[in-house]
């Protein structure tokens, strides 16, 4: 009887240590890892529960005044219907074609039936495979999972999602698209598309990390606005656009948006329905949307030596290994895009811009703040990350050299800038006063914009419009991102500066060209005398065979002119 009685107290004491567990789990405060300055902005103490944080998360995330939604200019554009996937939290709504009330298991049956891709790949996920994780040994690579379970447990806990102590049994496809735990959901009226805050319920820190974009990037200046250009509002600064809210072709717009899906899900880094954590430490994750004419990266780091090493070595890389292993237990010897931009300060983070300087482009406002702290502290977080493989002094004479020469490109494209404006202002560009008709609204008309690579009328944009366009816009940042991901060829000679030199060579030839062209007219006029409305106004023969012989005497004029200035020169 003592015997039984020491077993049961014993039990009894194992039970309530459990639910004492179970309990400080559920009021924990989320990870710290959460920088300040989003409990700070959230209006929340570090101690916050992990149901605290996340509704607050969940709050603004969806709070169309702070960047969720259509956005301000709504009315200026209607989606399309492959716009519900890429913002879905606005514009998903089920389909009509299926009536059903299905449970857990009858949605996997179905799927495995209709869409066995999605159903194969959530079969080999960890979301399928719960149990697989939890009976690893400590040895493999993916052993941190196991805490990454407990953390999502603990999540769900606080919510009320879990019971206290209850083990999450599976993720399912349930789970994502109806609610978490529900057994089961009415296809036509329940169903929805995951978006972030979706999955942040589980992965609170994670979603946390990503969302703390807003509140770690603050122009001193105000070079950009607070949060931009980051993951965490990049929908935003899509549907902020003025000529991708204008254009009638809405399904090369769309283009733009398909690489502008990190704020409204995470799919665009954790491809559904695997979700596989391997696929995202690649640079080929990356790939997708950072490439092409105005943001590079890849390419960029490909043809780098950091990118050779890849290439040729990561074949033996344990990508199981979480970033903070990566270096001592994933074997990897070069850094990838993953390494360099989620580190820092020694830890590692889905936000992406805490070192972040020049951003998405070169401007004045950056190069002439540089010595500013905010630029500066930024700039030796970079060292430190550069250190891990680096010694300090290389460090610094690479990140002073990428420096210099982005300020080098940011030159003569500026100086380009002062020469395409000038003729704006005198009114000097081909059909600027005959053929100009203005961009559509909410777009608003200026010499070599954004808008003029992606809308044309008349001569809006002219040809050095355009020129200055791709200037400024592709090869500047070429220039500055192969500098930035250590590319020589990239800075140098295949992209970058010898394309800047063109595109400044052909301004200032069509500068030229439309200055001389204007100083003919104005003396033409000069001789003439004539007004506008009298001789002008070729509706006799006399006045043609006056202008004929004008025609001739401009040659003679014009040939007077040049002439004159190769005097000067010489």
């Amino acid at each position: 009887m003592l015997k039984f009685g020491a077993v049961l107290r014993r039990r009894l004491c194992v039970g309530l240590l459990a639910l004492v567990g179970a309990a400080m789990a559920a009021l924990a405060p989320a990870s710290a890892e959460t920088p300040d300055e989003t409990y700070k902005a959230l209006g929340l103490s570090k101690t916050a529960t992990p149901k605290e944080l996340y509704d607050a998360l969940e709050k603004r995330y969806h709070d169309e005044a702070q960047g969720a939604g259509k956005g301000s200019l709504s009315k200026f554009w209607e989606p399309i219907p492959i716009s519900k996937y890429l913002n879905p939290h606005t514009f998903y709504k089920p389909p009509q074609t299926v009536d059903v009330d299905a449970t857990r298991a009858q949605c996997v049956e179905c799927h495995q039936q209709t869409t066995p891709g999605w159903a194969h790949s959530w079969q080999k996920s960890v979301h399928g495979n719960l149990d697989e994780i939890r009976n690893l040994p400590d040895s493999d690579s993916r052993a941190y999972k196991k805490a990454m379970i407990k953390e999502v447990e603990a999540n769900l806990q606080s919510m009320g999602a879990l019971k206290s102590g209850e083990n999450l049994k599976e993720v399912g496809c349930i789970d994502c698209h109806v609610g978490v735990g529900k057994d089961h959901g009415q296809h036509k009226t329940e169903l929805k598309m995951p978006d972030a805050a979706a999955c942040g319920q589980c992965h609170v820190q994670q979603f946390a990390e990503r969302e703390s974009e807003r509140d770690t990037f603050t122009w001193p200046q105000d070079q950009w606005k607070p949060g931009h250009p980051s993951h965490a509002l990049s929908y935003k600064a899509n549907v902020e656009n003025a000529i991708w809210a204008a254009m009638e072709q809405r399904e090369v717009a769309e283009g733009c948006t398909f690489c502008h899906t990190p704020q409204t899900t995470c799919n665009s880094c954790h491809t559904r329905h695997e979700f596989s954590a391997v696929e995202a430490r690649k640079p080929q994750a990356c790939a997708q949307c950072h490439n092409g004419v105005d943001h590079n990266e890849f390419e960029g780091y490909m043809l780098s030596k950091h990118g050779t090493v890849y290439q040729a070595r990561g074949d033996q890389w344990d990508w199981n290994a979480r970033l903070a292993d990566a270096l001592d237990k994933g074997n990897m010897n070069a850094p990838t895009c993953q390494f360099c931009h989620m580190e820092y300060q020694g830890k590692f983070t889905h936000n992406m811009v805490r070192k972040a300087r020049w951003a998405f482009m070169p401007m004045p406002k950056i190069a002439d703040n540089l010595n500013h702290p905010w630029f500066t502290q930024r700039k030796e977080s970079w060292v430190s990350t550069c250190s891990n493989c680096h010694s300090d002094s290389f460090a610094r004479a690479y990140l002073d050299g990428m420096d210099k020469g982005v300020i080098s490109g940011l030159d003569i494209t500026e100086k380009s800038r002062s020469v395409l404006v000038k003729l704006y202002n005198d009114k000097l560009l081909p059909g600027q006063t005959t053929n100009r008709p203005a961009p559509p609204a909410p777009e608003k008309d200026e010499p070599g914009g954004f808008f003029q690579l992606f809308w044309q009328k008349g001569n809006n944009p002219s040809a050095v419009e355009y020129e200055f366009a791709e200037m400024w816009e592709h090869h500047q940042i070429k220039h500055y991102k192969a500098l930035a991901h250590m590319n020589p060829g990239g800075y140098t000679y295949s992209e970058g500066w010898s394309q800047l030199i063109k595109s400044a060579a052909r301004i200032n030839d069509e500068d030229t060209r439309l200055r001389e062209a204007a100083a003919i007219r104005a003396e033409l006029k000069r001789i003439s005398g004539v007004k506008h409305g009298g001789l002008y106004d070729l509706d006799s023969p006399a006045r043609r065979a006056w202008a004929a012989g004008l025609g001739a005497l401009a040659v003679l004029v014009g040939g007077g002119l040049l002439f004159k200035r190769d005097r000067k020169k010489a």
